[in-house]
């Protein structure tokens, strides 16, 4: 893979600009343990966010009724058209755009290398829509607070947010020899599957307040961060001193998701 990555990359005089997180994967067995536990069949369309070259994209197109991709460099996305004529395969659409910027088209799962920078709100962006599973790589370190518990130093507002959301599990790790050029972190791949959940705008506006001052107590933070719950320091503080519940006087930190999802409805009945 190494080879053929350079060949191409030579021959369409392509620099690839770790900025951007255009990190491409050299390493064959990591490539087929993706495609592994995709699980891809030949009725399922597979949505891919920054497909470079293609080194996932057309093995995923010779299983798949259809890959859309989505390339933000117009410069990567016309040599990925490119191998596609090459490659004679016409169930691929390469869409040209920020994928942050446009509505997702219908899939059944998506299977991508995500550029890094973007990791969190593809994530929650992804998870607005309806989908069978995802494959997904990030920094690892990122992936570790994905499914962290409470009480360990990964424990964040991540966690909380995406614990009622899905079920995360890390299936391989990958150093950075893994890739060309090589980036400076280990990365991981996860496997995400979605849970119907009830979570309200109030349940995330809390633990982002709560996780504002992750190392204080709940009580403190809250007040701290009332804007964040579209009130103030006067009018919250003499609400939450008015109310005896012990979850409030333990470490943001210590908070299982259960606990901030309490605390949450505690915040909507008094606001």
């Amino acid at each position: 893979m190494l080879n053929d990555t350079k060949t191409i990359l030579d021959k369409y005089n392509i620099r690839l600009d770790k900025n951007k997180s255009q990190n491409y994967l050299i390493d064959n067995n990591k490539l087929k343990k993706i495609l592994e536990n995709a699980d891809i069949q030949s009725d399922e369309t597979i949505l891919e966010i920054g497909a470079g070259i293609g080194t996932l994209t057309i093995p995923m197109a010779k299983k798949a009724k259809k890959v859309i991709t989505i390339e933000k460099d117009p410069i990567i996305a016309d040599v990925l058209k490119q191998r596609i004529i090459k490659e004679k395969l016409s169930n691929i659409e390469v869409i040209r755009e920020d994928a942050l910027k446009i509505d997702f088209p219908e899939f059944d799962k998506m299977v991508s290398n995500l550029p890094y920078q973007i990791s969190s709100p593809v994530t929650f962006k992804l998870l607005n829509y309806p989908f069978k599973k995802a494959i997904l790589m990030y920094q690892l370190e990122f992936a570790k607070r994905m499914q962290a518990k409470p009480d360990t130093h990964e424990y964040s507002r991540l966690s909380v947010a995406l614990y009622f959301r899905a079920d995360i599990q890390i299936i391989d790790t990958l150093p950075p020899e893994a890739f060309i050029p090589k980036p400076k972190v280990n990365s991981a791949v996860i496997e995400l599957v979605p849970k119907e959940n009830n979570i309200t705008q109030i349940f995330d506006d809390t633990t982002r307040a709560l996780f504002q001052h992750r190392n204080k107590k709940a009580r403190k933070a809250l007040i701290k961060s009332a804007h964040e719950l579209k009130s103030n320091k006067k009018e919250l503080k003499p609400k939450l001193d008015d109310i005896e519940n012990p979850l409030l006087d333990e470490k943001v930190f210590k908070l299982t998701p259960e606990n901030i999802k309490e605390i949450s409805e505690i915040i909507e009945e008094i606001l």
